[in-house]
Order: structure tokens, then C-alpha cells, then sequence
């Protein structure tokens, strides 16, 4: 609200400053400009003023330090254009024939020469500049908490909602449109698995930007790379942000440029992790496992189940108990094992009483029964005990 005020009145008054100029042009010289003139000057300064606001309005993304760079170099230019312009008197003296009009056409030229040398060696060198002037850096420094950049992977994990809403994220969480892009194109892929986990992570992205827990933005800016892993870290690097992701090997990349990386895996790791051996789970078995028996699943997050015995399930839901988790920084890994039904429709059991599991030891694997006691001598022995 105020600045759309500011605007109105930088066009109202750049009509009513060219309204008065034109106005004191007419009054002293009537017989060059008269009524018609002064509304060509105030239509004219409205048009200018109106096409700056509209610059204005349209250029959403403004930076600081683009604007910092371009004041430095243009009060570095007019130093300059002033210091060549005593060379050019000089050469007047020495050549008095030269008309006064080139010379003045010439201080204009070096001038605007100079300024835009100045104004793009600036923007191009802003980072070496606390090299050549102690204590002045016009590179972009960030005070207090930190934004953090979220990577693909870590959207479609969707943990990086529920670390959200336990408050203990403190700064912005960053979008960039690279990453939103290469959303939509998983969500929009003939793969099946990968249309699910990109739908998965649109869904966890609504749900982070309706929590009122944490704030998120839409980075629009573009940055230096060929893929998306590139420009996630080169983006880092210019808003001296961390990035949370996933990925084993963009976390190495990352640190080896020097960008701090939260990996939520290497968190989960310090954590217990949220299903424990000894849980039962239910898994859709999608491909075979490396063993000829295994059959692999993956659960809503990504994570890979290996069960035994559920090759000949593949494209069934099957019910599995968690045998082991693997957990390490490049991703977490189940095995578990299925639960076989019995007689009756119960769940077997290793821990069931009166069941002797099978062994591969010969005379093993039986189930014994219990020796009767012999009868006593003063029982008839014409009497034969009968089961």
C-alpha cells in the first residue's frame, strides 16, 4: 500500500515539475513555446514517469548488491570521465583548431565509456573487493539464522515435515524453481513408481507451505550448472545458504565446494530410526531381490524392504515382520521376513510352545511324543491300554 502511494505521487509530481519548467519556458519566451507545448511537456513526463514505475513494478527480483555495484561504478566513472577530461583541455591547447562542439561531443563519449567500464567491472569483481578496499564486500551476508535450500529428495522423503512442525527448524526454507520443475516432471512420468513419488512430493510440498510452523518460499532465480544437483549448490553458494537433502553424493559434492548440507538421513542416524525390528509392516513387492528367494518392496518414503521368500509375490501386498534395519548416510534399508499363516488362520511363530522348529541335523525336525510309563506289575497283563 505504501509503495503503490509512492508511485502516484513520482508521477504526480513529475507532471507537476515538468508542468512549472514548461510554464516558465512559455512566460519567458511566448513567441517559441505557447499552450500547446506545456501540455506536450506534462504528457510527456507522465509517460517517462509512468514507463519507470512500470520497470518498477515488473522487476520483482531486486538486489542490493546489483544496485550497490552499480552506484560504485558510476560514481567511479564520473571520477574517471573527470580526470580524462583535463587530458582532453590539454590536447585543445596544443590543437586549438579543433571546433568546441567535438570536444565537448568527445567528454560525453569518454564519459559514458567510462561509467559502463566502471559500472561492469563492479558487478563482475564485486567479490574481490574486499581485497582492494579493507572492510568493503559486496557480496551478500546473511545475519542470524540462515535460509536452507530443500532439495528433490528430500521433499519426496517428506521427514523434513514432521522435523517442521516439532518448531526446530529457526529460518526460511527455499524452493527454488529448478527444483519444483523437476517435481513436476516426476509426478508427470509413465513410470508408475516415480508418477507416485512425485505426487508424494507436490503433497508434502502443499502441506509445507499450509504450516504455519515454518516459512517457505519460491526461489525464482536461476543458477549456474547443467543439473539440478549443480545449481542447487551454485544457488547456495550466492544466498550462502545450507541445503537439506537426502543424496549421499550431492552432501559430498556440497562439502567439498564448502556448502553446509543438513542430511536426513545422517539425523535419522543419530535418532532411533522409526520402525524397529520386530515391527509388522505391509509392503507392496514390486521386483525381484539379488537372491533367488528375495523380493523387494518400497515403502511411501522410498525406503527399500528386502522380505525372503516373496519372489513369487511380485505386484502383492504381502505382511512382513522387520527383521534388521539398515541405516546409513546414504539411505536406510529393511529386511524382514513374511508371516506365514497356520492352521486356523494364526500367525506362526519360532516362539510357539510344543513345537520343535526344523533342523537339517538328521533325527532332528520331529516333534517327539512323550513316552508312556510302563504299567505296574500288579496291573493284569492280559489288559492292554489303548490310545
Amino acid at each position: 500500500m505504501v509503495l503503490n502511494l509512492l508511485r502516484g505521487l513520482f508521477v504526480m509530481m513529475s507532471a507537476a515539475v515538468a508542468a512549472l519548467y514548461a510554464v516558465g519556458l512559455a512566460e519567458s519566451q511566448p513567441e517559441r513555446f505557447g499552450q500547446k507545448h506545456v501540455f506536450l511537456f506534462i504528457i510527456g513526463a507522465i509517460a517517462v514517469s509512468t514507463l519507470i514505475v512500470a520497470i518498477d513494478v515488473f522487476t520483482t527480483k531486486k538486489k542490493l548488491v546489483a544496485l550497490s555495484g552499480v552506484f560504485l561504478g558510476l560514481i567511479v566513472g564520473m571520477i574517471a570521465a573527470y580526470a580524462v577530461s583535463f587530458l582532453v583541455d590539454f590536447v585543445h591547447t596544443v590543437f586549438p583548431d579543433i571546433p568546441d562542439h567535438l570536444l565537448e561531443g568527445i567528454k560525453v563519449l569518454i564519459g559514458v565509456v567510462c561509467v559502463f567500464v566502471s559500472i561492469s567491472m563492479v558487478i563482475q569483481t564485486k567479490d574481490d573487493f574486499r581485497f582492494v578496499i579493507p572492510y568493503v564486500e559486496l557480496s551478500k551476508q546473511i545475519r542470524g539464522t540462515r535460509p536452507m535450500l530443500l532439495d528433490t529428495s528430500a521433499i519426496i522423503d517428506g521427514r523434513i515435515l514432521d522435523i517442521a512442525t516439532t518448531h526446530i527448524l529457526q529460518g526460511l526454507l527455499i524452493i527454488p524453481k529448478f527444483v519444483l520443475d523437476e517435481l513436476q516432471t516426476i509426478s508427470d512420468s509413465a513410470d508408475k513408481l516415480k508418477r507416485a513419488r512425485g505426487r508424494r512430493g507436490l503433497d508434502i510440498l502443499g502441506k509445507l507451505q499450509s504450516n504455519p510452523t515454518v516459512d517457505v518460499s519460491i526461489e525464482d532465480a536461476e543458477a549456474e550448472g547443467a543439473t539440478v544437483d549443480q545449481k542447487l549448490v551454485s544457488l547456495a553458494q550466492d544466498l550462502h545458504a545450507r541445503i537439506i537433502t537426502t543424496d549421499f553424493n550431492l552432501t559430498k559434492v556440497a562439502e567439498v565446494r564448502g556448502v553446509e548440507v543438513i542430511n536426513v538421513n545422517i539425523l535419522a542416524e543419530a535418532l532411533r530410526p522409526v520402525v524397529l525390528p520386530g515391527e509388522q509392516l505391509s509392503v507392496k513387492i514390486v521386483k525381484p531381490g539379488e537372491s533367488p528367494s528375495q523380493g523387494v518392496g518400497y515403502l511411501e518414503d522410498g525406503t527399500m524392504v528386502v522380505v525372503e521368500k516373496a519372489r513369487e509375490m511380485i505386484g502383492r501386498d504381502v505382511a512382513l515382520t522387520v527383521t534388521s534395519v539398515l541405516q546409513t548416510s546414504a539411505g536406510r534399508m529393511m529386511f524382514g521376513r513374511l508371516n506365514e499363516p497356520r492352521k486356523g488362520g494364526v500367525e506362526a511363530s519360532d516362539s510357539d510352545p510344543g513345537v520343535t522348529p526344523p533342523s537339517n541335523e538328521p533325527g532332528q525336525g520331529r516333534v517327539m511324543a512323550k513316552a508312556k510309563p510302563k504299567p505296574s506289575s500288579d496291573a493284569d497283563p492280559t489288559t492292554v491300554e489303548t490310545n
